[in-house]
């Protein structure tokens, strides 16, 4: 299951640009930005969608942009063991929520007054202000359009006690965040009952791996999968491929996002990549590879969607309790 784990704690003192940057004007700024002219960017982006961003950032600024990019646990363990050895070599951090709020409350990042933060979307900006989520990975669920007739979707949950689900659905196995969201929205007695009455009465298979579930629905080993993160069928379904999704309110969104580290030797590049990122520009640029944006003004493939966005902060103060119920109601019955 996941865990992250969290090296010995540290602390630095706040640095002046927290509190500096609304006051910039935007020439000071970028002429700073400029005049270091480069930033490390530590992330868990996906590897094929980070050259249209960095390039798009670099022609507009003329600032590098140096990745180092790993999953979201390794980036995590990299800042903090460097932070640990007082090796400030990272200016920015780009990864998922959980992670991100781990940072903070390691006293990792700083505060930042950006801009853009009044046209975000409710909740992508933290109360502390040390990250702000970029955008939103929106679990779905997705089924084999030769397998399932489209009007015969589910239109709630209550609706997959139905005895013609059984054996038709799928779980990924690491996704106690969708589950407790879901559970919490029913009620979380009567959620969990449902999970086990679900579990009991149609069976949910196990899939470790979003695309791994995704390519079982394609291949119609799985005809409806409740988790899978809707670029993933998007994208296939336009490739032509047997598979389309839907949504069973409420759907849940976990974000990722960016901040800025306390010691970042190049600390107003990493201001102006932080701002891009939110900008209509970057914005759009991540709505075109498939992803949810957080700036409101940009148009979202979920913008008539009811949906609930994961608060990292209950997530991780409450990640064993929901990590066990999952594991207790979904996997040990499903096969893991």
């Amino acid at each position: 299951m996941h865990r992250i784990q969290v090296v010995r704690r540290w602390v630095l003192p706040l640095v002046a640009l927290a509190t500096a940057a609304p006051a910039f004007a935007q020439d000071a700024k970028l002429a700073a930005a400029q005049k270091e002219g480069s930033l490390t960017l530590y992330t868990s982006f996906a590897e094929k969608d980070l050259p249209p961003l960095t390039a798009s950032f670099e022609k507009k600024y003329g600032v590098k942009v140096i990745v180092w990019r790993a999953g979201s646990e390794k980036v995590l363990q990299r800042t903090l063991a460097e932070a640990a050895a007082r090796r400030y070599e990272v200016d920015a951090i780009h990864s998922s929520a959980l992670e991100m709020e781990t940072l903070h409350r390691e006293e990792i990042l700083q505060a930042v007054a950006s801009p853009h933060s009044k046209g975000l979307i409710a909740g992508a900006l933290r109360p502390h202000r040390e990250w702000v989520a970029t955008y939103l990975s929106v679990w779905v669920q997705a089924y084999n359009t030769r397998l399932v007739k489209k009007e015969d979707l589910p239109a709630t949950f209550q609706d997959l006690l139905d005895p013609k689900w059984k054996g038709k659905l799928g779980i990924e196995a690491n996704v106690p965040e969708w589950y407790s969201t879901v559970v919490l929205s029913m009620g979380e007695e009567k959620g969990i009952e449902f999970f086990r009455d679900l579990v009991r009465r149609n069976g949910i298979s196990v899939r470790r791996g979003h695309s791994l579930l995704n390519n079982m629905v394609v291949a119609g080993e799985v005809p409806l999968a409740l988790t899978v993160y809707q670029f993933m069928p998007e994208a296939a379904r336009r490739k032509g491929a047997a598979i389309d999704w839907f949504v069973l309110e409420p759907a849940v969104a976990r974000t990722s996002g960016i901040g800025i580290a306390r010691r970042a030797p190049h600390p107003n590049a990493a201001l102006l990549f932080h701002d891009f990122m939110l900008s209509t520009e970057a914005q759009e640029l991540l709505v075109s590879m498939e992803y949810i944006p957080t700036n409101a003004r940009v148009p979202s493939p979920l913008a008539d969607r009811r949906f609930t966005l994961v608060d990292p902060a209950v997530a991780l103060d409450e990640s064993d309790k929901w990590s066990k119920s999952f594991e207790e109601v979904i996997l040990r019955r499903g096969g893991l």
